[in-house]
């Protein structure tokens, strides 16, 4: 059953942004965080992970943390850093993951979705020399990589004969979006979409010219995903109104897939992965937490 949760909130509007637009892609120009080890799922240098091992007894339930962007390089993995540390802090590894985006060299279609999978899967790899729960893993995208992280949740959907297709990816016991694109087709059909030719680039087409690529890479389209999902989002998110996520939550819940949909009154775009923001001490920090606890507890009965 979904539920939908609206909690308010009182911020400060920054000069300069629209209404509810209180943090900009300026905000997150701060110091490298550290890491403790990072992995290379591939040759490309845009095609690696960064691991942050959290205190206490293990092994650890692992969160993978997918950037976004736009699909073209706007945001990278270092914009994200934050929200890694904040997940690592309360008890989660953390697998950061850099991937090629639309704009990159082997990018787009398929190679931004053959990354965060590959990506995804070398946790297995890393499992080898590091206490992780991989029966618990979960991913968590921001914008785009809201997306992605979706998608990911979604691949075992994937028929054989799809470019897509994996015989054996690594199973997903839940995902979170962070203002993140559920649907492409609507979100292509946005007027004024502020990703503008973001989506064209990463399918390699529109839904008319290229209709097998959103099939085989837009969540909305391979549900039920059959994986539990919180979708966080700001109520004035001018990048994807909130409308677009309400009625992917819908098309969620009546095929059959336990949706948390939280609605975020006076919040944008980029105050769900600003883990210093008002937002996200006082509504995201609530049901994100909550929910993970829920998932790890889940998979412990299992």
């Amino acid at each position: 059953m979904m539920s939908r949760t609206l909690i308010t909130a009182f911020l400060c509007v920054s000069p300069g942004l629209a209404a509810g637009q209180h943090l900009g892609p300026g905000d997150f120009d701060y110091p490298p965080i550290p890491y403790d080890a990072r992995f290379s799922y591939g040759p490309d240098a845009l095609q690696h992970a960064d691991l942050r091992l959290p205190a206490g007894p293990d092994p650890h339930p692992v969160a993978v943390i997918i950037h976004g962007g736009c699909w073209q390089g706007w945001h990278r993995y270092r914009q994200i850093e934050r929200v890694a540390e904040a997940l690592t802090k309360s008890g989660w590894v953390t697998w950061n993951l850099s991937h090629r985006q639309a704009v990159d060299p082997g990018g787009g279609w398929p190679g931004t979705f053959e990354d965060v999978a590959a990506g995804t899967d070398f946790l297995r790899k890393a499992a080898e020399q590091y206490p992780l729960d991989l029966s618990t893993v979960v991913t968590i995208g921001h914008s785009a990589g809201g997306h992605l992280a979706l998608w990911t949740a979604a691949r075992h959907r994937l028929h054989e004969d799809s470019e897509l297709y994996s015989a054996d990816p690594l199973a997903i016991a839940g995902v979170v979006s962070l203002a993140g694109v559920a649907d492409l087709r609507v979100h292509f059909a946005q007027e004024g979409r502020l990703c503008r030719d973001g989506v064209t680039l990463l399918m390699e087409g529109t839904p008319v010219t290229a209709p097998d690529h959103y099939a085989q890479g837009s969540p909305a389209e391979l549900l039920p995903l059959r994986v539990p999902q919180l979708l966080l989002h700001g109520v004035d998110d001018p990048s994807e109104p909130i409308a677009h996520v309400e009625a992917y939550a819908e098309l969620a819940r009546r095929s059959g897939d336990r949706v948390r949909l939280v609605v975020i009154p006076d919040a944008g775009h980029f105050e769900l992965m600003a883990p210093t923001s008002p937002a996200w001490k006082a509504l995201v920090d609530g049901p994100l937490f909550a929910f993970l606890s829920e998932v790890r507890a889940a998979s412990r009965q299992r």
